[in-house]
């Protein structure tokens, strides 16, 4: 125990409930706090319903034989309740009086407030409504990941290599993890038929997330399906930049698409040895690919992939005769699905993982 805080008290203060799990969830919280051995006393109190009233939690403290009691309210934000309810009730400046009298000193703490904690808390809560499974260490593991953790993975990978098995026998051992997952994404054997990996994508992606690379997409959609806690392990961050208001403004002064002025904004802000992943949009790959044939940009990996009757096929076969590393899908076939799909194959790759 710290020396520190050997002699305070901790109260944190609910509103009140007569539902019991509130009291619970409370109550939960401060056993946590007890287990890290801080504080000498760490007790719950409530404004109304529940009992011990803050009061009554000050006076059960006092006997404990503290000289100093911290009082935080477990809100998220200030507010009445926070700034002059509680106070109220207790009297501050009255029962700070009595408790020096005594011997003790009262403190009022702030509420939860805006805190990166609460932040992740929340984005967690986000993807397990998702249906993501979120591990005790934090990392959050997509459905294939999750997948490939169960017992029918050895069944699931069996049916995939019966139906692929003669286009996985031509491939190079390091590019099968990327065929077999975008065939689990799709339940399409036949993307393993139009994916394109040319020799040095699995390399230069591995190596690329190693080091931190920033990783850019076309939409939020691919953006949401990359697992940002494992990347992050990395020292990497994922960025989408077609929400960009210096993108809208791009697109409307220039007479781009949005698509195109958010991979243009992306290039001004540096893309040097990133991960271009897209998904949807044709234009982004072409203003790429026009702003590499240029020299001024020069990513370590381009995964295309985007669908559609107009410009998709063409925009791949662009990305094939560029110099850069790339995973595409050939014709009108794509997806963000896809997208995702190979870089989190990439990504297991570069935890030193393996799949089947």
């Amino acid at each position: 125990m710290l020396k520190m805080f050997d002699n305070v008290g901790l109260i944190l203060i609910g509103h009140g409930s007569k539902l019991p799990h509130n009291r619970a969830n409370l109550e939960n919280i401060a056993s946590m706090i007890r287990s890290h051995g801080k504080f000498k006393v760490v007790d719950i109190a409530f404004m109304v319903r529940d009992t011990p009233t803050v009061n009554e939690a000050v006076d059960i403290v006092v006997k404990q034989g503290v000289s100093k009691i911290v009082l935080i309210p477990a809100f998220l934000a200030a507010g009445v309740h926070t700034t002059e309810d509680i106070p109220g009730l207790i009297g501050v400046k009255e029962r700070e009086s009595m408790l020096r009298a005594k011997g003790v000193e009262l403190l009022y703490g702030e509420p939860i407030g805006s805190d990166e904690r609460v932040a992740d808390i929340l984005e967690e809560k986000a993807f397990k409504a998702l249906g993501f499974e979120v591990k005790k260490d934090g990392e959050i593991l997509d459905a294939y990941s999750v997948f490939v953790s169960g017992k029918i993975v050895d069944k699931s990978m069996m049916l995939i290599r019966q139906a692929i098995g003669d286009d996985l026998a031509k491939l190079p051992k390091d590019k099968i993890p990327i065929v077999e997952r975008v065939v689990h994404t799709t339940a399409d054997p036949e993307f393993a038929k139009l994916l394109a990996i040319s020799d040095d994508a699995v390399n230069a992606g591995v190596a690329a997330i190693k080091a931190g690379a920033k990783v850019v997409t076309d939409v939020k959609m691919v953006k949401a399906g990359i697992n940002a806690a494992r990347l992050k392990k990395f020292g990497s961050t994922i960025y989408t930049y077609m929400n960009d208001e210096r993108a809208m403004a791009l697109a409307k002064q220039e007479g781009l698409t949005r698509s195109a002025a958010a991979m243009r904004l992306a290039i001004k802000d540096g893309l040097d040895g990133a991960i271009i992943l897209i998904g949807n949009a044709p234009t982004v790959v072409f203003e790429l690919a026009e702003q590499i044939e240029a020299g001024k940009v020069r990513p370590a990996l381009i995964v295309a992939v985007p669908v559609g009757f107009v410009g998709a096929a063409e925009s791949k076969e662009v990305v094939e005769k560029l110099s850069i590393p790339y995973v595409v899908t050939r014709g009108r076939r794509g997806g963000s699905t896809i997208a995702v799909a190979i870089f989190n194959a990439l990504l297991t790759l570069a935890e030193g993982k393996l799949y089947g």
